[in-house]
């Protein structure tokens, strides 16, 4: 699946992964390839990446949304924090 995390003044991530834990407003949740549709709110905090094998990287982001569709994820975060 694909995932792009966009912030207003740059692309921070865009490729595929295998799955994305993102810092939901109600918890934190992960999304697996062939998720069902959602859009939900983001609160400050880690975007975890996992590109497969033991492959991890993330980012600290400062809120936003999250739109999962037919194995595309799209996160538009408020920012990153370096």
């Amino acid at each position: 699946m694909t995932l792009e995390i966009l912030t207003p003044d740059q692309t921070v991530f865009e490729g595929e992964v295998t799955s994305v834990t993102v810092p939901g407003t109600q918890g934190s949740f992960e999304v697996l390839n062939n998720h069902a549709p959602i859009i939900s709110t983001l609160e400050d905090g880690k975007v975890i990446i996992r590109t497969g094998g033991k492959s991890e990287e993330s980012y600290f982001i400062k809120g936003g949304v999250v739109e999962v569709l037919n194995n595309k994820i799209t996160v538009l975060a408020e920012g990153i924090q370096e």
